[in-house]
């Protein structure tokens, strides 16, 4: 299946200096931060027949820098502003995850207006690092995101079961769980099995592997009320999605295929009930062929929206 880009956008700056004042304003008025994201316009809600696209970035703070066969495709933070402005750009485009440094660049660049905004609240199982797994909770708290006026926080919860890290890792993913509920906030939990091979962790994106992992991560905390789904688009994703019935968001991961063939898996994969939507990063944010408003838009147009959001 080919998926011909909606639209064109324009292409990542080059001014070393572009960003200058976000230092200027970080050095000399810190709380521009808090002011910024009290006046900020807030997204006008969740719809049932509404599907969201949100837009992930925060794998930087993990230490994962890497796109493709690029080690270091996301370390230019400026690059990085530049390529999320043009996805927010997009109207389709319902929000972000961000870490917190990025939330905060975005929050003083006014590019959060009218956006579902979602903390990343573990990061401390940094890529490659001797205790991947235990993957302590070193972003965003709930009391945070409340402060900010967040719609939710996101959480990383991978289970190995050859590891005994893992334990301390689900006890702090339901702590957070129930600590996003006690605000009336999302907890956007993003669960693997995991395993370890040859030094580094490996998640299995097997079918039997995801449900599992859902079965486990849906029993997190004192309720689930505000529990989300994030899951990897895997084969028989029917079986998948039968295994829950939390609102569910498709993430992106690293591709392997080409991106008519990650298209293609998302639209069969948005067609299934219980799918809220994409929440996506790399994928789009470094396409092969450099256009990101192309990459974007072709993405928004997978949504399916029978509900239309007040005016």
């Amino acid at each position: 299946m080919t998926l011909t880009p909606v639209t064109t956008g324009p292409a990542v700056a080059d001014d070393p200096r572009r960003y200058e004042r976000l230092s200027t304003i970080r050095l000399e008025d810190p709380e521009a931060v808090a002011r910024a994201a009290k006046s900020r316009r807030r997204h006008p809600g969740l719809k049932a027949g509404r599907q969201n696209f949100i837009v992930a970035a925060d794998h930087p703070a993990r230490g994962a820098l890497a796109v493709g066969n690029d080690p270091v495709a996301m370390a230019d933070r400026r690059q990085l502003l530049d390529r999320l402005q043009i996805a927010l750009a997009n109207p389709a485009v319902d929000g972000i995850l961000a870490s917190p440094d990025i939330m905060d660049d975005l929050l003083l660049l006014g590019a959060l207006e009218g956006k579902l905004v979602f903390g990343s609240m573990n990061r401390g199982g940094l890529a490659g690092l001797v205790n991947e797994l235990d993957d302590r909770f070193t972003g965003h708290t709930a009391a945070a995101l409340e402060a900010l006026g967040a719609d939710g926080g996101k959480m990383l919860t991978r289970i190995c079961l050859g590891d005994p890290d893992t334990v301390a890792t689900l006890e702090a993913t339901a702590k957070a769980i129930d600590s996003l509920a006690e605000r009336k906030l999302i907890a956007m939990v993003e669960p693997f099995l995991s395993v370890r091979e040859n030094g580094r962790v490996r998640n299995d994106l097997s079918t039997n592997a995801v449900i599992k992992s859902i079965g486990i991560a849906a029993g997190l905390g004192s309720t689930s009320a505000y529990t989300w789904m994030k899951l990897p688009v895997v084969s028989e994703m029917e079986r998948v999605m039968a295994a829950t019935t939390m609102p569910t968001v498709l993430l992106g991961g690293d591709p392997d295929g080409s991106q008519d063939e990650v298209f293609a898996t998302w639209e069969a994969a948005l067609s299934l009930p219980g799918v809220q939507g994409l929440t996506v990063g790399r994928t789009l944010l470094y396409p092969a062929d450099g256009d990101v408003a192309g990459a974007v838009a072709t993405a928004a147009s997978l949504l399916h929206h029978t509900t239309e959001l007040p005016e």
